[in-house]
């Protein structure tokens, strides 16, 4: 079994869903279920469709959280001792080449993941390249619009 790797943040918010999942929405499902059921003929009973597909979808949910969280190699950002490298769940500040702008991710976990937020998948492109690098590096990231360069000017374990 594979493990999945999480920041300690992004277990405690796949937490707190699986907790909202077995106490909320699985609950009102349920119920749900019970008062379309006693509509009458379930044959063409729109409501009951469609708390029978939410059930679906719930349960679903939970057993995939229940798995990722089982399979969790949970990484603290600031316990780690990388030597400056850049890891997963580092902070890493960008510039780049061809611009200049500069750019701050974090290095996270795909469920972690939110760009608006600058976090980013350590399967992504980026991360990919950023990974091993220290201060004063060069990652070529291959995106879907060509070959982008940024420097590496500082990494933060926080």
């Amino acid at each position: 079994m594979s493990k999945v790797p999480l920041t300690v943040n992004g277990a405690e918010l796949l937490r707190q869903e699986l907790h909202r999942l077995k106490t909320v929405d699985r609950p009102w499902v349920i119920n749900a279920i019970s008062e379309a059921r006693a509509q009458g003929d379930l044959s063409e009973n729109a409501e009951y469709e469609a708390a029978k597909e939410r059930q679906s979808f719930v349960e679903g949910r939970i057993v995939e959280l229940e798995f990722k969280l089982g399979s969790a190699q949970v990484i603290d950002p600031k316990t780690l001792n990388a030597d400056g490298r850049c890891v997963f769940g580092s902070t890493v500040i960008l510039e780049d080449a061809n611009n200049g702008d500069v750019v701050t991710y974090q290095i996270v976990g795909d469920d972690e993941a939110d760009i608006k937020k600058r976090k980013i998948s350590i399967s992504s492109p980026i991360a990919r390249a950023l990974i091993g690098k220290v201060v004063g590096d060069i990652a070529e990231v291959r995106a879907p619009g060509g070959i982008r360069e940024y420097e590496v000017v500082e990494v933060q374990y926080v």
